[in-house]
């Protein structure tokens, strides 16, 4: 670094990245990796020379903590912990419960009905961005935003755009230096692990209604079977048992989803169609509802649109991989 960085209250920086189970585990390095690695490093230095004094993570879950018996549009947690799950992180969050609260309240001043959970329950949609570009799950004050994205009726893109805008208001007022995560997407279709709704067997729709209430499995052996399945899966995808077209792989989609991000005015989002969006880029491609969120907060604080950017059609990932960020010292 060449001297100290100049910390303004009530800044933001901005990492959006995509999360996989498979990237931890994959069966072969896509040649993309290092690059892929150097943004990462990039941003684990700017964020330990930021010095945030709060990080608002937004992210999905995958019926960890969130079944399809109550699936909120956003919820905030006032507290949270995070599944061993594969590809994830297990622990707690350390969440400044007074701060999550101004935070509601200041959202339903704004009249974003949002939900808020005293005990949230999140898995790798979480747990994995946040122990790899800070070091710890706990080393940060933590505010996890969830948004339920996965699941029809699926959710307008212009709803979490303002939702990001009310928070980045709300870091403006409280004037806490705050680091944004998205947490999410590109392009990828992982149904084989979390078919849509009443696809799968009976007893996997029972999970995903119920968790351990429905009866077919209890968490330990449900996320024992995702395991298994994701090893499996990442093997499938460098021998040719799965394919780009498997997945919905599109780079087309992913390239123009950044380069809007990267844009001055993200409701150029607002006329997208989430269902036509699955069709094409699959439905793991709505987790960018978190990217859109935490970049409208992100220029609501004042700050830039995001200017580095890194992409990767990474099959071995399963997933259009992605990443950009703004505001993060170099």
């Amino acid at each position: 670094m060449n001297g100290p960085i100049d910390k303004t209250p009530g800044e933001s920086a901005l990492v959006c990245v995509s999360h996989s189970p498979i990237i931890m585990i994959r069966a072969k390095a896509p040649v993309e990796e290092p690059q892929i690695l150097a943004h990462y490093e990039r941003c684990i230095a700017g964020i330990e020379a930021f010095a945030p004094e709060l990080v608002i993570e937004l992210g999905t879950d995958h019926f960890a903590g969130f079944p399809l018996s109550c699936m909120p549009a956003h919820c905030v947690g006032l507290a949270c912990e995070a599944v061993a799950d594969v590809g994830g992180f297990p622990g707690h969050f350390d969440v400044p419960h007074d701060i999550a609260e101004a935070l509601v309240a200041h959202l339903r001043d704004e009249d974003l009905d949002t939900a808020v959970s005293y005990k949230m329950r999140v898995d790798h949609g979480f747990s994995q961005p946040l122990k790899r570009l800070t070091g710890a799950l706990h080393r940060y004050p933590v505010i996890p935003v969830f948004i339920g994205a996965l699941a029809p009726p699926f959710l307008p893109f212009r709803r979490s755009r303002l939702l990001g805008e009310s928070i980045g208001r709300f870091i403006r007022k409280t004037g806490v230096r705050t680091l944004l995560i998205g947490s999410g997407g590109l392009s990828h279709h992982p149904t084989r692990y979390f078919p849509l709704v009443g696809d799968g067997d009976p007893a996997v729709t029972a999970y995903q209604v119920e968790g351990e209430r429905g009866g077919s499995f209890t968490d330990e052996q449900w996320l024992s079977r995702l395991y298994d399945m994701h090893v499996e899966g990442a093997d499938m995808l460098v021998n040719g048992a799965r394919t780009r077209e498997d997945i919905r792989l599109n780079p087309d989609v992913d390239e123009e989803f950044l380069r809007l991000l990267c844009g001055n005015d993200l409701s150029v989002f607002d006329a997208w169609n989430p269902a036509a969006i699955v069709e094409t880029a699959g439905i793991g491609f709505l987790e960018l509802h978190t990217w859109i969120a935490a970049t409208a907060a992100h220029l609501a604080t004042g700050g830039g649109p995001p200017k580095e950017r890194t992409y990767a059609p990474t099959l071995e990932y399963g997933i259009g991989y992605g990443m950009v960020s703004a505001g993060v010292p170099s």
